[in-house]
């Protein structure tokens, strides 16, 4: 595969010193802090990426990323976490039966406690995307974390609502996936793997099914995500590089967090695959100011925003903010070619003002 821009790169963050720091579970598990610092300040940001990606859609060399906006305006450290959903480590290509409980319950606090080693008692702010923030606001409202200074969460909160054709696909897919086709996860890649494997075959027939672009991989990830030609973002939103390069930014998905998301999709909010616990039942107790960030051509979480920032006003009214972006979708409000104009400076304010 010929790469304009090389696969998990560094080269979109300047002038910072880079480190790596990893981090182990209690259930078991390598993962990894990346730490970028210019100078030591009192508030520090620690980064959550979504299903399929990983840092890498923080740092993306292309345009002016997250990590550098943020070191540019003040923020003199910031951290990036790969959890066990990053496609920069390996379980997510495996017939794991991981769900989001194990990321609340595992991968954050882990990374906190490793992430407090290094900084100590400054203030810890939080970015979060997909169901990196849907995990995380598990892990924070279920009482396995806490201490957090703020919160953006982009697109879904506690509250996951998926157009009609995502429910129906989430009532049988992970089960056709994973026992009709063998298939223990699904990539966006398949279009590169050897002819007439069934990976290539799906990607060849979902291709067929959107006509809208001629990237494979970004036909697969409409397929595997939302409702929508495309479903994760708008396509005049990406620069031409970052839509080619879709299959690097967003990689392979086990299909079992499918099956987390459906329980919480029918259950109506948040809940404990395993024990049915709700993180919605006392929404109000957690001080924890939330900036809920989602486009208003978000196919994949919907109004999910909308109805979670109902449900904190009912219980704890004016702590928590709600921000729609026009013209944006699920995954554009970071990898978009304009984002550094029309989505991080409302970050950064937020950040600014729970900073005092």
């Amino acid at each position: 595969m010929n790469r304009e821009i090389p696969l998990y790169t560094l080269n979109g963050v300047r002038d910072a010193d880079v480190s790596v720091h990893p981090v182990t579970t209690t259930d078991g598990l390598g993962l990894n802090l990346t730490r970028f610092r210019r100078e030591t300040t009192d508030d520090v940001v620690l980064l959550v990426h979504g299903l399929t990606s990983s840092m890498d859609m923080f740092v993306m060399p292309e345009h002016r990323n997250l990590v550098t906006h943020l070191l540019d305006n003040g923020f003199g450290e910031v951290w990036a976490l790969d959890s066990r959903m990053s496609n920069r480590l390996p379980y997510n290509k495996s017939a794991h039966r991981f769900t989001l409980d194990d990321l609340a319950r595992h991968d954050y606090p882990a990374a906190l406690t490793e992430l407090r080693r290094h900084v100590g008692g400054r203030r810890i702010h939080v970015v979060a995307h997909c169901l990196g923030s849907v995990s995380f606001l598990m892990s924070l409202f279920g009482g396995s974390i806490g201490d957090i200074a703020s919160m953006v969460c982009n697109s879904v909160g506690l509250t996951p609502r998926v157009p009609l054709w995502s429910t129906v696909r989430l009532v049988a897919g992970p089960d056709v996936i994973e026992y009709g086709l063998n298939q223990p996860y699904l990539d966006p890649q398949w279009s590169s793997g050897p002819a007439f494997t069934t990976g290539w075959a799906v990607s060849k027939l979902m291709s067929v099914l959107h006509p809208e672009c001629a990237v494979p991989a970004c036909h697969m990830l409409s397929a595997m995500w939302g409702s929508g030609w495309p479903a994760m973002y708008e396509h005049r939103n990406l620069l031409p590089v970052t839509h080619q390069r879709i299959g690097d930014i967003c990689q392979a998905s086990g299909v079992n967090y499918d099956r987390h998301v459906r329980k919480m999709i029918f259950a109506g909010h948040a809940v404990a695959y395993d024990t049915g616990e709700d993180y919605t039942a006392d929404l109000g107790s957690v001080t924890t100011p939330l900036l809920l960030l989602t486009g208003t051509h978000n196919r994949v979480f919907i109004d999910s925003q909308q109805v979670f920032h109902r449900r904190l006003e009912e219980a704890a009214p004016g702590r928590h903010e709600l921000r729609a972006l026009p013209g944006y979708g699920h995954l554009d409000p970071f990898i978009g070619r304009h984002v550094d104009l029309e989505v991080f400076p409302h970050i950064v304010d937020f950040l600014k003002r729970a900073a005092g």
